[in-house]
């Protein structure tokens, strides 16, 4: 029995063995065409775990026999990058090409750390290959953002996890010389999540609990050996998004025992408080919104002092605001009024702005028509008038419709006094 994970077994080494990533790096695609043209710029590949970036990462310096360097955020400082760019710059007096530096989960680099590389990225010393589950917007530092191409990685499809699942038992070593039949795959394709490596482990999990070469994989062995191993991947950081998705989902149910369970299982795993705080200041305005809206500062500032503070101590504000979340009335209406709106906007076009309420800056403009008829609301009793503000074709489409607390209302209660059977 090989050391080696699945996973690792099977990792490819072309980019015609890669699966999945159609979009960069299939036929006629973006990133295929830059590798085989011999000349890579420095990128980052941005996706969820288990994608293949690391993969890519390697199949790219392969291709172009570059020599590699990888280091990981989690455990590398400014030292070891200055390490490898000076590895780099003596190469460069034996004209070899210049080296690929490979730096995994990029956002956690430090600004310091991230500044180290701006030089050696500039002139061409390395060519860098950043690789983050994060949005590089918010974590990478715009000057070595600026020098970078930044490529999506999706989750693998339905089509591509299977054909993954075929390759393995018909390539790996140690699979092919067994009979293995998947009698069913809805359990390993819903707990993979478009994760190549956790199918493989999953996959590579449920033989291994079989006795004799001849196993069927169904969806009751899957699920009963995973509950199982469950602290397996969790210590290996395989569950990620399903602890983060249960954390949002029990402060969105109103449970703050269950959110701060979970808040305690992502900081035990080493997970990214920044990362744990940003997922609180978007749920305070998707799923608490408008019923109240304090909910939104108290995120803000509890993404802003995680920054200034860290952990341990940090644990305590995540902690304060989960609960607060999780106790909140809750409202969708915000969500629910800007993704209608989107939907019509898609469906519609650019409906032009009526002309009452156009800007006017100059004569012209105002002759024309721009401006006319416009009233001031503030010249209105109770500082309020009512006139169209909506294009002609939607001025019947309602996008906000206030829910049923306390504070929306209030907030219908008023849009009645003013719109009358409008609302």
């Amino acid at each position: 029995m090989s050391n080696q994970p699945l996973a690792e077994r099977l990792r490819p080494k072309t980019l015609d063995d890669y699966i999945g990533q159609e979009h960069l790096v299939g036929k006629n695609a973006v990133l295929r065409k830059m590798i085989e043209s011999g000349n890579i710029s420095s990128i980052i590949l941005w996706g969820p775990p288990g994608v293949g970036k690391t993969t890519l990462a390697k199949i790219i310096a392969n291709t172009l026999n570059r020599p590699f360097y990888t280091l990981s955020a989690i455990n590398s400082g400014v030292k070891d990058i200055r390490e490898v760019i000076d590895k780099a710059k003596k190469q460069q007096f034996f004209s070899k090409p210049n080296p690929i530096l490979f730096i995994d989960e990029i956002h956690r680099f430090s600004k310091s750390q991230q500044d180290s590389l701006l030089g050696a990225v500039e002139d061409g010393t390395i060519t860098l290959i950043g690789a983050t589950t994060e949005n590089p917007s918010f974590e990478v530092i715009t000057p070595l953002l600026s020098r970078c191409q930044v490529y999506i990685l999706e989750p693998l499809d339905k089509n591509g996890l299977l054909k993954l699942i075929d390759t393995a038992l018909e390539k790996d070593t140690e699979l092919k010389n067994k009979k293995i039949t998947i009698a069913e795959d809805e359990a390993m394709l819903r707990f993979s999540g478009g994760d190549a490596r956790k199918l493989l482990n999953v996959l590579e999990l449920v033989v291994q609990a079989e006795e004799g070469d001849e196993i069927e994989i169904t969806n009751d062995k899957v699920l009963n050996r995973l509950q199982k191993n469950l602290a397996m991947y969790d210590k290996q950081g395989e569950m990620h998004y399903d602890i983060i998705s249960a954390f949002i989902k029990s402060i969105r149910g109103g449970d703050p025992d269950a959110a701060v369970y979970w808040l305690a299982r992502m900081l035990e795993g080493g997970e990214d408080i920044k990362f744990i705080a940003r997922r609180m200041l978007i749920l305070s305005a998707e799923d608490v919104g408008l019923a109240n809206p304090n909910a939104l500062l108290l995120a803000q500032s509890t993404f802003d002092a995680v920054h200034k503070i860290g952990m341990p101590e940090a644990r305590i504000i995540l902690s304060e605001c989960a609960i607060y979340l999780a106790t909140s009335p809750k409202s969708n209406s915000a969500y629910e009024a800007i993704d209608a709106a989107i939907s019509v906007v898609q469906r519609d076009g650019n409906l032009p702005v009526p002309l009452h309420i156009r800007n006017a800056p100059t004569k012209l403009m105002k002759e024309i028509g721009y401006g006319k008829d416009y009233k001031y609301a503030h010249a209105y009793e109770g500082n309020f008038v009512e006139q169209d503000f909506l294009p002609k074709k939607i001025i019947k489409e309602r996008f906000y419709k206030p829910q049923n607390n306390q504070t929306e209302i209030k907030i219908l209660e008023r849009l009645k006094r003013w719109w009358g059977e409008r609302f």
